[in-house]
């Protein structure tokens, strides 16, 4: 008996207007992919991003043509599925979803979770922040006092300095995400103030490989979100950036993304676990590798309205692992 592939789109509905300063998103596009085995199904996913050109299209096209090859798969360990899928050059995002679904399907198949397959930690769980989208700082401030979650990423378009000393006036635990809005002075400004360690991280200041002015050595905290996509750009950054966002999407799925962490703590950085807008069942896979990160942001399925699967969870910022078959993933 073969593994058997079903694909479609769905749509996931945000439950406020999303802001960053690459745009305004009430919806995101979302491809979910089924590998069954046996009665046995694993579950992947995979989002529509413009900022990243994604055109879930094109992937149910090139899955329809590797469909064949697929269905020929036979059951194997998830990296040995990992070498084949990789052999396809497909996108890192449509690979993600292909390997995340095989390991929820390889889980379930030798009832073992991720974790236990991993021997990954699921005790003292780093706390997941919640995304506070761009807005005024008293609008900003507003949603965080009224929060039952204790960690926060807030969304910039653009640097201004009062918004952001009153920010961090608050004492809460805020990092700043620019979604690279930063300009070069906006920057020096903030490596070179020391109030600026009151904030956890700084993420993706300037545009992709426009990072040459952060220094390291200053004050903020800097993390590479698109800048670093893989494994190879990690000593590349070395001398710029202080901590890595890996996202599984970004850098193909849970295999690629289980090397790059151990590659990123080896080399010194700290390094965060972070999401798209996603349903549960890209956020289960997220959720298992939280136990060797430093910081989270796993809220996407928290900010979506018909979240369609269950699974791994975050609630109030606390990860919560299910500790079921794989990746744990159930459709509703």
């Amino acid at each position: 008996m073969k593994i058997t592939i079903n694909f479609g789109i769905r749509q996931l509905l945000l439950k406020e207007t999303f802001s960053i300063a690459y745009g305004n998103y009430n919806r995101r596009d979302a491809l979910l992919i089924e590998l069954s085995y046996q009665g046995f199904k694993g579950y992947g996913e995979c989002v529509a991003i413009d900022y990243y050109r994604i055109s879930l299209e094109d992937f149910i096209v090139k899955l329809k043509e590797i469909q064949p090859l697929l269905e020929k798969q036979i059951i194997v360990h998830p990296e040995d599925f990992f070498r084949t899928i990789s052999a396809m050059k497909l996108h890192p995002f449509l690979l993600s979803a292909l390997d995340c679904a095989y390991w929820d399907l390889f889980g379930k198949l030798e009832n073992k979770s991720c974790t236990e397959l991993n021997n990954l930690p699921v005790e003292n769980l780093t706390e997941s922040s919640i995304t506070i989208s761009v807005g005024n700082s008293e609008d900003q401030i507003r949603k965080i006092e009224k929060s039952t979650w204790s960690r926060f990423k807030v969304k910039c378009k653009g640097l201004d300095r009062n918004h952001v000393k009153r920010l961090w006036e608050t004492n809460y635990n805020i990092a700043l995400d620019s979604n690279a809005s930063f300009t070069e002075e906006d920057c020096i400004w903030l490596q070179q103030n020391p109030e600026i360690r009151r904030f956890a991280y700084i993420e993706q200041p300037r545009p992709v490989d426009q990072y040459a002015v952060l220094k390291k050595e200053g004050f903020a905290n800097w993390m590479a979100d698109e800048d670093c996509r893989n494994t190879d750009a990690l000593e590349k950054l070395l001398p710029y950036y202080k901590s890595v966002n890996i996202k599984l999407m970004k850098c193909g799925g849970l295999t690629p993304a289980l090397e790059m962490i151990r590659k990123a703590k080896k080399l010194g950085y700290k390094v965060m676990i972070g999401c798209m807008t996603e349903s549960t069942v890209g956020i289960s896979a997220g959720c298992v590798l939280a136990g060797l990160t430093d910081f989270a942001d796993l809220d996407g399925a928290n900010l979506v309205s018909n979240d369609y699967a269950s699974g791994n969870y975050v609630e109030n910022g606390k990860i919560i692992l299910s500790g079921k078959p794989g990746l744990g993933i159930e459709l509703k």
